[in-house]
């Protein structure tokens, strides 16, 4: 990838994360002068994640917004659509949606009564670069605190959610982890968590002016934390509980407590 350095010093966050999977060019004045290569032992195990080999899952297929749409309207499979390319959305596996599950039952309770809705997929979110760059896309959880601001005519939400959740799957790792990092933190999104069953971590970013303001990986036996809402807070274990131990009982015992963990 080439970028020219103004690009570079605007973006740097961005094109560093970028650099774990592949070098970047840097240009002035359409003349190469420098290169960012990444070190494995110095971008942490969020960005290490990157190095593995697993291809890009479903079609990642080259196509026109329009092109998507006749497809999307036409099958029953599910569709993402990134930076022109569309993605074939397979079934999850049970680590997968046991994370899912234990992460919108928190979300759930926390915001009850609040203005923020916690959504699951299957949930089309629309997500503009530019007027004219439009992706959809169906992250795993997303918390949407404007729905009534952004219901189109026909039910549809257009605005851009506060939180994101993607849980990392083999078919899924290299897209959540660069494509849809940098989507949503160049589309407004404010925070994002990705959590990842192979190794039992949940790493939390933060974004502000299209960067990363900050993030933070949670590892077992430690409590996530949200940046946004103070009282968001969960066991990584039980995150993960019954894919370690094949059951929610064993689970349970394990816990520091069952229910759910919210500051006072």
């Amino acid at each position: 990838m080439k970028v020219n350095s103004t690009e570079l010093q605007n973006n740097f966050g961005k094109f560093l994360m970028l650099a774990a999977q592949e070098d970047i060019i840097i240009t002035r004045n359409g003349t190469d002068i420098a290169k960012l290569t990444a070190l494995d032992d110095q971008l942490g195990s969020a960005v290490n994640q990157i190095h593995e080999n697993a291809p890009l899952y479903g079609y990642g297929k080259k196509a026109t917004y329009e092109e998507f749409l006749k497809l999307w309207q036409e099958s029953d499979e599910r569709y993402e659509y990134i930076d022109g390319e569309i993605y074939l959305l397979a079934a999850p596996r049970t680590a997968h949606q046991y994370a899912v599950t234990q992460l919108i039952t928190v979300f759930s309770n926390l915001l009850q009564g609040t203005s923020c809705i916690p959504m699951v997929a299957p949930y089309d979110i629309e997500l503009r670069r530019t007027s004219e760059q439009i992706n959809i896309v169906q992250p795993d959880i997303m918390v949407i605190c404007d729905l009534e601001e952004h219901l189109d005519d026909n039910d549809y939400y257009k605005g851009i959610p506060t939180l994101i959740v993607e849980v990392l799957s083999k078919g899924t790792r290299r897209k959540d982890l660069i494509k849809k990092l940098d989507l949503y933190m160049s589309c407004g999104v404010k925070e994002y968590w990705i959590v990842n069953p192979d190794n039992k971590e949940v790493t939390v970013y933060l974004f502000a002016e299209q960067n990363i303001q900050e993030f933070t990986t949670f590892k077992q036996n430690e409590i996530a934390q949200s940046c946004l809402f103070e009282k968001l807070k969960i066991e990584v274990q039980r995150i993960f509980c019954v894919w370690q131990n094949k059951s929610a009982e064993l689970c349970k015992g394990k816990m520091q407590s069952p229910a759910l963990n919210f500051c006072a």
